[in-house]
């Protein structure tokens, strides 16, 4: 007569299967990847110099020569409230405040950081993060203007700021062909004058612009350029561009913004204001 044996080792061979194939599974998960949904940083978020960083941007110390620069900051809701009068301190005479993104996003810290740079005696102005796959550029352009980013003959509110860089929300491009960019971009500038009687203020990284603009140079007689390169030197610029009117050479974290030349004396830098 067969002896009945139990099915107690075989369970237990099943068990230990099953645990290394769970350790398998967790260990595989650890060590795979982000997804790229896990990159991708919130609507929002995005600030000058962002896609530098990602994609141009190093470290350097720049180097001035003999030409005279002024001092100045950019800064955005990644900031916080800014300390204004320790910049001023310093030496930062300028500055710049995120005031909107897309037709979404409002800075919560706008007014202290508008307001707190100009309370110093600093020359203060507003950017647009343009996000060119959302809404059209006159309608980002209305958005910025009727959000902070509008000017006054006051002497020392500069001209609103475009930037336009790489998208840190999907496509470097924002999914347009050269061509379709290079029209975003004039619909944006276009009402921007409309609205407030000036030219804008481009900002943007030499090699971003020849990749989806194809380095068009059209823009270059009336609108001043702010290149970023995180290096010993502006480099290269942009087609039109004989040479600069701002230069963001480095990126300094959450505390005290990004650092900024602008090619002249503190004079240039209220003239610009005055138009």
């Amino acid at each position: 007569m067969p002896v009945h044996r139990s099915g107690t080792p075989h369970r237990l061979r099943l068990l230990a299967l099953g645990t290394l194939l769970a350790a398998f599974s967790l260990l595989s998960t650890l060590s795979a990847p982000p997804s790229s949904a896990a990159d991708t940083p919130a609507r929002g978020s995005a600030r000058m110099g962002m896609g530098v960083l990602a994609h141009d941007g190093q470290a350097g110390t720049p180097t001035t020569g003999d030409a005279t620069q002024t001092e100045g900051v950019d800064v955005s809701g990644y900031q916080g409230n800014v300390a204004w009068s320790t910049l001023w301190s310093s030496g930062v005479k300028w500055a710049y405040t995120k005031a909107t993104e897309g037709t979404y996003y409002t800075n919560p810290y706008f007014a202290q950081q508008y307001n707190g740079s100009y309370n110093v005696g600093m020359i203060r102005g507003a950017y647009h993060f343009a996000t060119p796959d959302t809404t059209s550029g006159a309608t980002q352009a209305n958005y910025f203007v009727d959000h902070g980013g509008g000017w006054s003959g006051d002497g020392r509110t500069l001209p609103g700021t475009l930037d336009i860089e790489w998208n840190p929300y999907g496509a470097a491009c924002y999914g347009k062909t050269q061509s379709a960019m290079v029209s975003w971009i004039s619909s944006f500038l276009a009402q921007y004058k409309a609205r407030t009687g000036r030219d804008a203020v481009i900002y943007t990284a030499t090699s971003w612009w020849s990749d989806c603009t194809g380095n068009y140079g059209g823009f270059a007689s009336a609108n001043p350029l702010w290149i970023a390169r995180y290096a010993s030197d502006p480099g290269t610029l942009p087609s039109g561009w004989s040479y600069y009117t701002i230069w963001q050479y480095t990126s300094s974290g959450p505390t005290v913004g990004d650092h900024d030349k602008f090619n002249g004396g503190l004079d240039r830098v209220r003239a610009l204001a005055n138009g």
